[in-house]
């Protein structure tokens, strides 16, 4: 498909979106939304992109406006899916804090589960899944592709996070303590090591005068990936 994605006229019909939940094989019940393409025939199978953020008492599921770029890949014969993994917001205490300490991990169990469930889906192209998020949403996309490099195929990591321990001291000392107290932590989550695992197409985009996401984070990760021989 050319990268020449086409508007939808202002003339055309809405979108469906679908809220949905699904419950995890670890019994957690979670919320996701689907937005299905213009005319979608569930006898076909469509190219899903998934897009998420999943950081610490965030949410993407609502009934609101998102971005219009989500329905321009509707238009163009993708469905866009978006889940709301543990460690999110507006659903209590529990449920958020359970990645205290420990973050990318519960967040990606949720979201192989949620592409799991998606890939169940008769309508679902199962062999052509993307994921996609920006600054937590990065450090998301390219935990999925080196942890699960046969399920995502393709991935765009906007200002990832690489390693915690160069991240900004208010949020990362919140959820994360400090690298002194929290080693292990720190060193189980750090995407460094895990970039000899990277096989999927991945685009990373970065600011290089971001404040936040340091240009120290992506330009680690991309020097990890040359070290060990991966395009």
């Amino acid at each position: 498909r050319s990268l020449m994605l086409e508007e939808p006229s202002k003339d055309e019909p809405k979108y469906q979106r679908q809220y949905a939940t699904f419950t995890t094989e670890r019994g957690d019940e979670l919320q996701y939304y689907l937005i299905l393409p213009e005319n979608f025939d569930p006898a076909k199978k469509y190219p899903v992109l998934l897009t998420q953020y999943s950081g610490p008492g965030s949410q993407e599921i609502a009934n609101r406006w998102t971005a219009d770029w989500e329905e321009t890949l509707a238009h163009n014969g993708y469905i866009v899916a978006s889940c709301d993994a543990r460690g999110t917001g507006f659903r209590g205490e529990e449920f958020k804090k359970v990645t205290y300490a420990n973050l990318g991990h519960c967040e990606v169990e949720d979201q192989i589960s949620f592409a799991h469930h998606l890939a169940k889906q008769s309508f679902i192209d199962s062999e052509r899944i993307g994921i996609y998020g920006w600054s937590y949403g990065g450090f998301m996309t390219i935990s999925l592709m080196t942890n699960y490099p046969d399920l995502f195929k393709v991935g765009v990591a906007g200002g990832p996070v690489i390693d915690w321990k160069w991240y900004e001291v208010m949020y990362g000392e919140r959820y994360m303590e400090t690298p002194e107290s929290n080693p292990e932590g720190f060193a189980s989550t750090s995407l460094i090591p895990m970039a000899e695992k990277l096989e999927g197409k991945l685009l990373i985009c970065q600011g290089a005068i971001d404040p936040v996401v340091v240009w120290q984070q992506s330009l680690s990760f991309v020097k990890a990936c040359i070290d060990a021989g991966v395009q």
